[in-house]
């Protein structure tokens, strides 16, 4: 496989102030009709000097290929002179985005799922990302989308699916993205492209299902949250009855602790603002 060579051009400008010169000389040959040497330092002019001068941008290189030989790749910006039968061909070498279409599989437990991702890359081969593959932008599409198609089958979507998961989709994207990057790291090194970043982007169920799992969570939460206000109203209880024994505000029997510990636990647990009944008589009527 062909590996990136970086190569040292030299200035164009001198070269540029050649053409100048001999387009000038060209033309005082036909001035003093002189046709045939004006010709002459007219092909020499467009057909070895002109075509060589290549001007590369700011993070932008120029593969230099010689009759289908690969010369070098000229990474550093400015103004160049090259071998005018070389083709040269422009390959950027800024951070490209890509923003993954949204993608419906199966996560490891079976659940349909919509999921897509933001990737970061950039080429730092240039050699690999020209010869290497047939399109090195159409390459990366079809590898991410491997990429991220796999890791949503390697993992479920939340803790709900599989409580023993160490990693799920929802719950550990930072997880998630390094590996999402290792992993098109691997498969894009062929072409010689680095990916400095990759995010889940978008995660839901897919629509046939949204609405049941949706219950489901809630049901989740629900059942959560009546666990914790239980722990807390016997708690709150517990303290009730061992501060009233302390400091010997009443001597309530088993029966009276009971309906006691009964009434403060539908007054605690309840889901709705209870009205009191004041009880004017005796403790047991």
């Amino acid at each position: 496989m062909q590996t990136e060579k970086v190569t040292t051009a030299p200035s164009g400008y001198l070269a540029f102030v050649l053409v100048l010169v001999l387009v000038a000389a060209a033309a005082f040959t036909f001035y003093i009709e002189q046709p045939v040497i004006g010709v002459i330092i007219c092909v020499i002019n467009f057909v070895f000097i002109l075509p060589g001068l290549a001007i590369v941008n700011p993070n932008e290189s120029k593969v230099l290929t010689l009759f289908g030989k690969y010369q070098g790749t000229v990474k550093k910006d400015g103004f160049f002179w090259v071998n005018p039968f070389t083709v040269k061909k422009k390959v950027s070498l800024k951070a490209f985005n890509l923003n993954g279409q949204q993608l419906k599989v199966n996560d490891s437990v079976g659940n349909p799922i919509e999921i897509a991702a933001v990737i970061v890359w950039q080429i730092k081969d240039t050699a690999k990302a020209v010869f290497a593959v047939e399109n090195y932008l159409q390459y990366v599409n079809i590898q991410s989308e491997a990429a991220v198609r796999h890791l949503a089958n390697s993992f479920p979507y939340d803790h709900i699916e599989d409580e023993n998961a160490s990693i799920t989709l929802r719950g550990g994207s930072e997880q998630v993205g390094l590996l999402l990057v290792q992993e098109l790291n691997e498969r894009l090194d062929r072409a010689g492209i680095e990916v400095l970043e990759a995010r889940i982007s978008h995660l839901a169920y897919a629509p046939e299902i949204a609405h049941a799992m949706l219950q489901r969570q809630q049901a989740s939460a629900i059942i959560a949250a009546r666990r914790l206000i239980v722990e807390g109203a016997v708690g709150m209880v517990e303290m009730a009855l061992t501060k009233m024994e302390e400091k010997n505000i009443i001597e309530l029997d088993e029966e009276r602790k009971a309906a006691m510990v009964s009434n403060l636990l539908v007054v605690l647990c309840g889901d709705k603002a209870v009205s009191p009944i004041v009880n004017t008589g005796t403790l047991y009527h």
